[in-house]
């Protein structure tokens, strides 16, 4: 049972690690606000990359002390010159060096450029940005790990009404924003990616039920193929973690549901603390549902699958969430250096 809310949970653990946070989209009014309690929380330091006079501007008018952050121009030439002689050598880079530095004019560019080389440990943005183009600026520059295939997504859902078997009302639900047709290799890939991050970001030991219309044969068909795929496929690459399926949602989560209608044992069924949607319009579909229908609150979505702990925002996020996705970014970043 979890004892503690899951923020106050997540603010302890960042604030035992702080990191190093390039934002470089904070001219913004919400995003500075997001940061002012960041750093102020003690939870890392902020390192502004853009136009600082912009920020420094939109700080004085409201109010907010930024003192304590660390401004970045991304148009100094010769901190331009350090940082690319960093990155080219680098392995496997996709771009060459007169489209770096041409990208490096752009401040997201540059802070992927500076956590690729160890200088900040995340990236935070989202709040300008599409997240399409985010995802793409990081798969250039920073890369996906390697035995990973794709980058997606997880949120996580807190239902006001709803209890599962262990005494929590969350859930983790992925990938619901990402990619939109993965293949049963992709699908591997995303259940391995979230179970890491939600082990990191909560503490659970994951359980992971791969989400279909069918429950352990009950249907068939090429989608239901696909599934039992994946789950072969992400139990032969981690068999470290518990991932398990195909299984319809009551099955993953109810226990006595799970009791008649898987005859084998697993760790998983009737316990998931973590659902994996076959594609994009089931999640999509079934979070808004979980949101609409079950009032729940989200925290998310987290972006997964690079190298580094690259985070992406909703343009409409309210300050709020963004200190929270700030804060699971950092916890992420801690842990990724005990890897």
């Amino acid at each position: 049972m979890i004892t503690m809310d899951l923020m106050d949970t997540v603010r302890a653990k960042a604030k035992a690690r702080p990191q190093v946070v390039a934002f470089p989209e904070a001219n913004d009014l919400k995003m500075v606000k997001a940061i002012d309690e960041v750093v102020n929380g003690g939870y890392c330091k902020a390192l502004i990359v853009g136009n600082i006079n912009e920020v420094k501007d939109l700080c004085k008018t409201n109010g907010i002390d930024d003192s304590k952050w660390e401004y970045i121009d991304n148009n100094d030439e010769a901190l331009q010159e350090k940082i690319l002689k960093k990155y080219l050598k680098l392995p496997n880079i996709v771009y060459g060096e007169k489209s770096l530095k041409r990208r490096m004019s752009d401040p997201l560019y540059f802070a992927l450029m500076m956590e690729a080389v160890d200088e900040v440990d995340v990236t935070f943005a989202g709040i300008n940005s599409a997240t399409g183009d985010i995802i793409y600026a990081a798969q250039t520059i920073v890369g996906l790990k390697s035995e990973l295939e794709v980058a997606s997504s997880v949120g996580i859902a807190k239902l006001p009404n709803y209890t599962f078997s262990d005494g929590s009302n969350l859930i983790a639900v992925g990938d619901c924003a990402v990619c939109p047709n993965p293949s049963a290799s992709e699908l591997a890939s995303i259940a391995i990616s979230t179970c890491d991050t939600i082990k990191s970001v909560t503490g659970w030991e994951p359980r992971c039920a791969m989400l279909s219309y069918s429950t352990d044969g009950s249907g068939s068909g090429e989608l239901v193929e696909k599934v039992k795929m994946a789950v072969k496929l992400a139990s032969e690459r981690r068999p470290d973690l518990k991932i398990d399926g195909e299984f319809q949602l009551d099955s993953a989560i109810n226990p006595d549901v799970a009791l008649k209608k898987v005859k084998r044992e697993s760790e998983v069924a009737g316990k998931a603390n973590i659902l994996i949607f076959p594609d994009l319009n089931a999640g999509n579909i079934g979070v808004k549902l979980i949101q609409t229908f079950g009032t729940a609150d989200a925290y998310g979505p987290l972006l997964q699958g690079f190298k580094k702990i690259c985070s992406d925002c909703s343009r409409s996020a309210p300050v709020s969430e963004l200190v929270g996705n700030i804060l699971f970014s950092i916890v992420r970043a801690g842990d990724l250096k005990d890897e």
